[in-house]
């Protein structure tokens, strides 16, 4: 097989691509990825040299390059004759809240365009699978209770979850009206390696090992449903190779918690002082509590997360502290 992964070299593609080398080592891999500042090749790096793998730096947005890659017309495996792509998986997305409310362009623009012009590039070529990697914040916020289906109407709150809805139903609109075969996951929070240092999770573990404040959002009590990104992997490639064309798989893991109790429990397992927190203004539009309903992918594909947080949570902190080099040298601003 040989799989197009765009954003390849971000934070889940490149946990994805090491999951698939290792799982299926004979199929063929094609990185596509513009690297902003949230990518990083170090992320793949024992990965350059492999046969079966190859970076392309470009931005989806590329229509030429996009096709060019699609038709298997470059780059090449070895000498192989042109051979189409079988499978694209998009997770190539500007991602962070925060950056869509500040600069919604850049959003709509790869977010939107960018899916566009993959999903016409899976069309003319006929792909045999699109794979839209989406979130679970196109389904807007819920209450105390109750949990997202694949069902719940789409009611995204900022410019970068109303973008990543938009996407969704381009993709859905290709299969009913192309007749391509489709698949969208909407996962819950993901955690674990290589994660930039802007979200929860790493921006906690990182800044109190240099015992910095810990800025938190309003009362800190917005509550979100955690995902090792490991079993988003596993997930990702139950829906490759098994999901019904068409279908939406919403993939949680069941794991809610509130910020503040997250940040606190970082602290203690880094025997840091809670005095470190800071509360900050809320942010617009700040959505209060996401949890995922996943029945459907564990009832149709047989989906089961293999993380429990407690180990999960404790390993990751253990890969940020072994892995200083790897995000030590990121600027103050960027975090």
């Amino acid at each position: 097989m040989k799989l197009l992964v765009t954003g390849g070299a971000g934070f889940i593609g490149s946990n994805f691509i090491r999951y698939i080398r290792k799982k299926y080592p004979h199929y063929q891999i094609l990185n596509l990825d513009l690297l902003t500042y949230a990518a990083n090749l170090k992320n793949l790096r024992d990965m350059e040299t492999h046969p079966s793998y190859r970076f392309i730096q470009g931005n989806i947005c590329d229509r030429n390059l996009v096709e060019s890659i699609v038709s298997g017309g470059w780059p090449r495996f070895d000498d192989e004759p042109a051979k189409l792509v079988d499978v694209i998986v998009n997770f190539a997305a500007e991602s962070h809240v925060d950056r869509s409310i500040a600069e919604p362009d850049m959003f709509v623009q790869t977010n939107v365009l960018g899916t566009h012009v993959l999903l016409e590039a899976a069309r003319k070529f006929r792909v045999k699978k699109y794979l839209q990697i989406s979130t679970d914040e196109v389904y807007g916020t819920l209450g105390e209770t109750g949990y997202f289906t694949e069902e719940t109407p789409l009611h995204p709150n900022s410019p970068y979850s109303s973008s990543k809805a938009g996407a969704d139903l381009l993709v859905q609109a290709y299969y009913e009206t192309y007749g391509l075969a489709v698949n969208i996951t909407r996962c819950s929070n993901n955690y674990g390696p290589y994660q930039f240092p802007e979200k929860l999770i790493p921006m906690t573990i990182t800044k109190a090992m240099r015992d910095e404040e810990l800025p938190l959002y309003g009362d800190g009590q917005n509550v979100r449903d955690w995902l090792h990104v490991e079993d988003h992997c596993a997930a990702i490639d139950l829906v490759i190779h098994k999901g019904l064309p068409g279908e939406i798989y919403n993939v949680g893991g069941n794991n809610e918690w509130a910020n503040i109790e997250i940040v606190r429990n970082i602290l203690s397992l880094l025997n840091k002082p809670e005095r470190l927190i800071r509360f900050v203004p809320d942010r617009p539009g700040h959505d209060r509590r996401y949890a995922i309903d996943a029945r459907k992918i564990r009832r149709q594909l047989g989906w089961v997360p293999r993380h429990s947080f407690e180990t999960g949570i404790w390993e990751t902190i253990n890969w940020y502290r072994d892995n200083q080099d790897w995000w030590g040298r990121m600027r103050a601003s960027e975090i």
